[in-house]
C-alpha cells in the first residue's frame, strides 16, 4: 500500500519554513507497514490543489492532505478536494454550533468567517479536532482512501494519532517498515560508495540510500518484511558487513549526532571537555552544549578570533605565532593545551583556520588559502593534531571543521587516535 502527502499552504513554499508534519506523518505510516511515494507541497490555488489531489488518487491508495482547512478564505483545502471529487460541500449545523460553545468557552464571540469550517465534502466522515476550531475529514473512493487534517502540528499530531491511525489499522496490509542508519565520519561519498557498494547492490530490498552533508555522510537501509522481525533480521544481514568495512568510522546507528555520541563517552569516563575556537567562531561549542545534560563534562570554550586574545586567554607564546602563524600545527597545539591548562578539563579541543572566501597572510609573507584548517585534541598523554583543507564556501568549512573536531575527540577517548 502506497500514499502520498500534500502540504497545503503558500507559506510553506516560503525559504524560511519546513514541513515537519510530513515527517511525522510519514514514520507513523511507515510503523503501519505503508510506503510513502510522494511528498509535494501546493500555495494556496484551488484548482492546483484540485488537479494533484485527482493525480495523487490515481497513484496511490492513500492521501494526506494537511493544511488549508482554517476560515479564511486563502484555506482552499475543503473546496479543492470537493472539486477534485466531484462531491458537493455541505454545511453542518452541528459542526457550527460546536464552533460556537467553543469560542464561548474561552470567552470569545466566534467571528462570521469560522463558519466556513462548518463545511463538510458530501460523503465525508467528520474528524473531530480537540486542539482546535478545524475539524477534519476522512474521504473513501475506490481503492483509494484521503485524509483532510489540520496544519498546525499539534492538531495533526492529536488527530492522526486518535482518528486516523485505529481506521488506518484496519486497512493496512501486514507489512513492517523498519530503517537504519549508519552515520560516518573521515570519508567522501563516493569513496564510501565504493568501499560498500559490492555488499549492498546484492539487495532490493532492503534498499540503501547514501547521503552526504554537514561533515558527515549517512548510510540509509529500509526494509520492508511481513514482519517486523523479518525486517530487522535483513537489515542486520546487509548492514553487519558494511559496518564491518567501514570500521570505526560509524559513529553512530541509532541516529545520534557525533555530538551526542561524544558526549555519551565523556560521560562514560567521567571526564570533561574544553574548547578554543578561532575560525569556527563559537559552532564547536555550540554544538557541544546542543545536547540535553552537557553541562555534566563541558566546562566552557574560548573564541579567540585574534593573535592577542589566543595569547592572553590560551596562553599561546608570541613566539609561536610569530614563527609558525595563527593558523598552523604549532598554534592548534597550544591554544587546545591551554583551554585544557584554563579549565583543568580532561580533554582540549582547537581549531584554528580560514574559512574564507579570503586568504590571510602568515608569517614571513606566506599567504594561507581559504578552507585551512588545524584542528588539535590534548589530553594527559599529549597533543594530537590533524590538517584538513577543505572546498566550499565559509559556512561549509566552519561546520566540516566542528565536525572533524568532534569525531577526532571520539576517537581520542576510544583510544583509535
Amino acid at each position: 500500500m502506497e500514499a502520498e502527502i500534500i502540504a497545503v499552504g503558500s507559506e510553506m513554499l516560503a525559504s524560511d519554513r519546513l514541513d515537519t508534519n510530513s515527517l511525522y506523518l510519514t514514520g507513523e505510516l511507515n510503523n503501519l507497514g505503508i510506503e510513502v511515494v510522494r511528498k509535494s507541497v501546493i500555495g494556496d490555488d484551488r484548482d492546483r490543489l484540485a488537479g494533484a489531489v485527482r493525480d495523487a488518487l490515481s497513484r496511490s491508495q492513500i492521501l494526506i492532505v494537511s493544511g488549508g482547512l482554517g476560515p479564511t478564505e486563502d484555506d482552499v483545502t475543503r473546496e479543492a478536494v470537493a472539486q477534485a471529487l466531484q462531491r458537493k460541500l455541505i454545511y453542518s449545523e452541528e459542526i457550527a454550533e460546536a464552533l460556537e460553545k467553543r469560542f464561548a468557552q474561552a470567552r470569545r464571540k466566534m467571528a462570521e468567517v469560522n463558519r466556513r469550517q462548518a463545511f463538510v465534502i458530501e460523503g465525508a466522515e467528520v474528524l473531530p479536532n480537540d486542539r482546535g476550531t478545524a475539524p477534519g475529514l476522512w474521504l473513501e473512493e475506490p481503492g483509494a482512501v484521503a485524509m483532510l487534517l489540520p496544519g498546525p502540528p499539534h492538531e495533526i499530531k492529536a488527530m492522526f494519532e486518535r482518528q486516523c491511525l485505529p481506521r488506518l489499522a484496519r486497512i493496512a496490509p501486514r507489512f513492517a517498515i523498519r530503517t537504519l542508519s549508519l552515520r560516518v565520519a573521515g570519508m567522501g561519498e563516493s569513496d564510501l560508495d565504493e568501499l560498500i557498494a559490492p555488499v549492498y547492490k546484492k539487495y532490493t530490498n532492503p534498499v540503501t540510500t547514501i547521503l552526504a552533508g554537514n561533515g558527515e555522510i549517512q548510510v540509509h537501509f529500509r526494509a520492508r518484511c511481513a514482519t517486523p522481525e523479518e525486517a530487522e533480521a535483513l537489515l542486520a544481514e546487509v548492514a553487519a558487513p558494511v559496518e564491518l568495512l567501514l570500521g570505526d568510522r560509524v559513529f553512530s546507528r541509532n541516529g545520534d549526532s557525533v555530538e551526542a555520541v561524544v558526549g555519551g563517552l565523556l560521560r562514560k569516563a567521567n571526564a570533561t571537555l574544553a574548547v578554543a575556537e578561532s575560525c569556527t567562531g563559537g559552532m564547536l561549542g555550540e554544538r557541544v552544549t546542543s545536547v540535553p545534560g552537557s553541562s555534566a563534562y563541558f566546562k566552557g570554550g574560548f573564541i579567540t578570533y585574534t593573535e592577542a586574545m589566543k595569547i592572553e586567554m590560551l596562553g599561546v607564546s608570541p613566539e609561536t605565532i610569530e614563527r609558525f602563524g595563527a593558523v598552523s600545527r604549532e598554534t592548534a597545539e597550544a591554544m587546545a593545551a591551554g583551554a585544557r591548562r584554563r579549565t583543568d578539563a580532561t580533554y582540549g579541543i582547537a581549531i584554528t583556520g580560514v574559512a574564507g572566501p579570503d586568504a590571510a597572510a602568515g608569517p614571513n609573507g606566506a599567504v594561507v588559502a581559504p578552507g585551512t584548517v588545524y584542528i588539535a585534541v590534548a589530553d594527559a598523554s599529549g597533543t594530537h593534531i590533524s590538517h584538513r583543507q577543505f572546498l566550499g564556501e565559509r559556512q561549509r568549512v566552519r561546520i566540516f571543521s566542528s565536525a572533524l573536531a568532534l569525531d577526532a575527540l571520539r576517537k581520542r577517548i576510544l583510544g583509535r587516535e
